[in-house]
């Protein structure tokens, strides 16, 4: 009887246990990691806002937010759409920039760094504008805004998604309202005003069902 084969097969069985073990260990250490670096980057562990919030905000500052959206309307080429958010002065959340067909999509940049130059050369922007941006987005306690009609501008993250307010240059239709009504994403709330509240992170994101 061979018994040294006998004591080296559990041997070899414990072995390839251990492997296997230490690769679903790794994977679930990563999938976990991977979790929690979403989690922090949409801003789930910061502060929770609400709509009545959100509401609360424009009351407060509506004269501040039209005249963000009528400086951004001016300095928006046409044919341009931009989609900038700060996070602080000297830092982007996210710049795009989309000119004719295409679009060029960047995060997290510094407002001084080469790939900002570059995208503010083409647009025809400069530093000045950036600064000014700013300060519009801040005196309307507000952190990001996307041009086009209609305009979008972000009030505040809050958990895995964001409240925003969409400017229309017209009074909404019925059509209009039905679409910008829908019990989820988007409620009316002024004639040319429809409030959202939304993300990607994690998929499609809806108002909490005691906000509609």
């Amino acid at each position: 009887m061979n018994y040294d084969h006998q004591i080296k097969e559990p041997k070899k069985s414990r072995i390839v246990a251990w492997i296997v073990w230490g690769i679903v260990g790794a994977v679930l250490i990563y999938f976990v990691t991977s979790i929690v670096a979403m989690l922090m980057l949409s801003g789930a562990f910061e502060n929770k806002y609400s709509k009545s919030d959100l509401i609360s905000n424009y009351e407060s500052n509506s004269s501040q937010i039209q005249e963000l959206a009528s400086y951004v309307k001016n300095i928006v080429p046409k044919n341009v759409k931009v989609e900038i958010e700060f996070e602080d002065s000297n830092t982007l959340t996210y710049f795009h920039v989309y000119v004719g067909g295409g679009g060029d999509r960047n995060w997290d940049l510094e407002t001084d760094s080469k790939e900002s130059q570059t995208l503010l050369n083409k647009i025809g922007w400069n530093s000045a504008v950036l600064d000014t941006l700013k300060m519009k987005l801040d005196n309307a306690n507000c952190i990001s805004i996307e041009s086009g009609e209609p305009q979008t501008i972000g009030y505040q993250r809050s958990g895995m998604g964001k409240y925003f307010y969409k400017l229309f240059d017209h009074e909404l239709t019925a059509e209009e309202i039905k679409k910008y009504n829908d019990s989820c994403t988007y409620i009316y709330y002024k004639p040319n005003i429809v409030l959202e509240f939304g993300g990607g992170a994690i998929g499609r994101q809806c108002f909490a069902t005691s906000e509609l």
